[in-house]
């Protein structure tokens, strides 16, 4: 495999300038940027098989949820979870290997890009399934591991879902340590948001007399502050809905982006990778170049790898 894509640095315009992260932060940050831009090329070439879906743009939400989660709260991903598997386990050697069907693959290489289990972690693609499971669990450590969560990420277009309503109706009735975190980065594949959500986010969390946080920054520091006292309430049993305004800067999956070009545009000018180069230049440039490094060294052992015997790609 040769070397990864560079990311475009244009000119970042989306809000006032970010915070300096500390080094892990900006690691993370840029080993799932990285990661996701490397997948991107792999099935440009027809090197990797199925389908994925990835977080560029959005790879902040994990990273800041990162040291706010221990290891015995349970995390719930979906179809878009690599940044969240990676902000868990930080394993990009067994994420690709399953991605790609290989051997030491975290789940033999039968998962793929979207069905993973390690541990306290699971994701899936099928929208709203987590939700209730997610519940739960929640309810399993509320008796059995006080001060434990369950954490579970979905987006705005999961809203449509009947399974989301159920897990929340729970959650407020039994006071659930549950924390739903919605990605809303304003549209569900290739539907505005507005064209198919009506009210909002808040409004719905607001029916079941669940706790809702609105989060517009990208600055992982100031997000993680505000969190932190209302993580801390979720795992005394008090339900809460953080919903993310963000921005998804790739395709849907592989390459069928119908946005029109003002929206595309609009991502862009709100990524974090942009906005952080142009307000950290020095501590940007001096993580980057190794970040990609890194990860062209990842893909390029993975590739060499034989494949997974239990891989149907074997």
């Amino acid at each position: 495999m040769t070397e990864t894509l560079t990311p475009a640095l244009g000119p970042a315009t989306g809000g006032p300038p970010l915070s300096r992260l500390a080094d892990d932060d900006l690691e993370l940050l840029l080993l799932i940027r990285h990661f996701e831009l490397t997948l991107l090329q792999l099935y440009g070439r027809g090197e990797l098989n199925g389908t994925t879906h990835t977080c560029l743009g959005q790879e902040y939400v994990p990273v800041a949820l990162r040291p706010l989660l221990g290891p015995a709260d349970f995390v719930f991903s979906n179809h878009r979870g690599h940044g969240h598997y990676l902000a868990r386990f930080g394993d990009a050697h067994g994420l690709l290997a399953e991605i790609m069907g290989r051997e030491g693959a975290v789940c033999g290489g039968v998962g793929g890009s979207q069905h993973i289990h390690r541990d306290r972690y699971l994701s899936t693609g099928v929208q709203g399934e987590s939700l209730p499971v997610a519940a739960g669990v929640a309810l399993h450590l509320r008796r059995t591991e006080p001060g434990a969560l369950a954490c579970v990420h979905i987006g705005d277009g999961t809203w449509g879902e009947g399974a989301v309503y159920e897990a929340l109706n729970m959650a407020a009735l039994w006071d659930l340590p549950l924390l739903v975190v919605v990605e809303n980065n304003g549209i569900a594949q290739s539907t505005p948001t507005a064209a198919q959500m009506a009210g909002t986010v808040a409004g719905r969390a607001a029916a079941f007399g669940v706790d809702h946080h609105l989060v517009v920054s990208a600055d992982v520091d100031e997000i993680r502050t505000g969190l932190a006292p209302l993580v801390a309430r979720v795992r005394e049993g008090r339900p809460l809905v953080v919903e993310f305004v963000t921005h998804r800067l790739g395709p849907h999956s592989k390459g069928d982006d119908t946005r029109p070009p003002e929206a595309v545009r609009a991502a862009q000018e709100n990524d974090w990778y942009a906005r952080y180069a142009q307000d950290h230049p020095e501590h940007f440039h001096r993580f980057d170049g190794p970040a990609r490094a890194l990860v062209r060294g990842v893909a390029d052992e993975v590739a060499a790898r034989p494949p997974s015997r239990w891989s149907p790609c074997a």
